[in-house]
């Protein structure tokens, strides 16, 4: 009999997009969003709006859990916010891949993300993001993220303290945010620049590592107060200072590390390639390499533009409806094919403003 096999990370970056781009999928689109629930009242005011996909659903995350992602789930993050010339909503859609999120869920949050910008009349600007390699604009959001493990069935309101399976979360941040991530229980792993909560449901530690600054020891400290009011003040909660751990929470460190790939470019040269159906197939071909302009753009067709450390997807005003739809199954494989597979994807549509877009050609 077989053993267990062991999930592996960023496995959905495999995926086969191939029903993302097809006419079935077009045609149905509009009706679908129609007629999703979870879209209800989605844009309809300022603020930011968060779902989870749960065996294909979309499913609403409370606001309470606003900025906690679990590395087994995929997300769908609104952000809507008003032109102060014309106060229209404009909106900016992300969906966040989790590490040990899936190609099915993966490919629903995809599709799910388009369903949603057509649902909004084509406006929001298009992003994704992945665990650990979010963008810029995304992070922004939230002043701490979480980075937890297992999917959302694993948070605390399903499981009594004192069943609770042990974590070490990790604090890592400045007066901009703090990151809260959820790390393998291993002394190698403690860092002497941050803090981390080592949590067994009813005993809490507070590690502080010697160079640890202000804003990650009193988050911890925060986040740690929050869990003993959650389960009713009964865990014991204490700061250890880097160098005065006991021997109890340095034997409570025994899980393995988890071996980390490294998924960033090793070249810096930028890249341009054009898609188009001009010829009557679709080419996907590189147009230039180095100092990309915006003069390099063209209304006809649609460009993938790799900064390295962010990939856009550039639609030209007259593109075709083929070029369109498979805009982002070319992105996808592009990257598949790539070292840095998991950048941030950005849609960009020829004539909406994208800072991190006008950031990259100025750059």
């Amino acid at each position: 009999m077989s053993g267990l096999t062991k999930q592996k990370q960023y496995d959905w970056k495999d995926s086969n997009l191939a029903l993302f781009g097809s006419d079935e999928e077009r045609s149905i689109k509009k009706e679908s969003a129609l007629s999703e629930p979870a879209w209800e009242n989605a844009g309809q005011k300022v603020g930011l709006q968060i779902w989870r996909i749960v065996k294909f659903k979309v499913t609403h995350v409370p606001t309470e859990d606003y900025g906690k992602f679990y590395d087994g789930d995929s997300y769908i993050v609104l952000n809507t916010y008003t032109d102060d010339a014309s106060d229209k909503f404009l909106y900016d859609i992300h969906f966040w891949i989790g590490k040990y999120s899936t190609q099915d869920e993966y490919g629903t949050a995809a599709y799910k993300t388009v369903e949603l910008d057509t649902l909004l009349d084509d406006v929001p600007i298009q992003h994704r993001e992945v665990q650990d390699h979010e963008s810029e604009l995304f992070r922004s959001y939230f002043k701490t993220i979480e980075l937890l493990r297992g999917g959302a069935e694993s948070g605390f309101r399903q499981v009594r303290p004192v069943d609770y399976q042990p974590r070490l979360l990790h604090f890592h941040g400045d007066r901009h945010g703090v990151k809260v991530n959820e790390v393998a229980r291993n002394p190698e792993l403690l860092d002497k620049t941050d803090v981390y909560i080592l949590d067994l449901g009813l005993q809490l530690w507070q590690w502080n590592g010697s160079g640890s600054n202000k804003d990650e020891r009193f988050k911890a400290r925060q986040y740690m107060q929050g869990i003993v009011n959650e389960r009713a003040g009964k865990p014991k909660a204490d700061v250890l200072d880097e160098g005065s751990e006991d021997d109890e929470f340095l034997s409570l460190l025994t899980e393995e590390m988890e071996e980390e790939q490294d998924f960033s470019s090793t070249d810096s040269t930028k890249e341009l390639y054009r898609l188009s159906d001009e010829s009557g197939n679709l080419s996907f071909s590189l147009e230039k390499t180095g100092s990309i302009q915006e003069s390099d753009f063209d209304s006809q067709d649609v460009f993938i533009f790799d900064a390295k450390s962010e990939l856009f997807v550039w639609v030209g005003t007259n593109t075709t409806e083929n070029e369109q739809k498979n805009a982002l199954v070319y992105a996808h494989e592009y990257l598949k094919k790539s070292d840095h597979p998991l950048i941030p994807v950005t849609c960009v549509k020829e004539g909406r403003i994208s800072k991190a877009f006008n950031s990259a050609i100025a750059a």
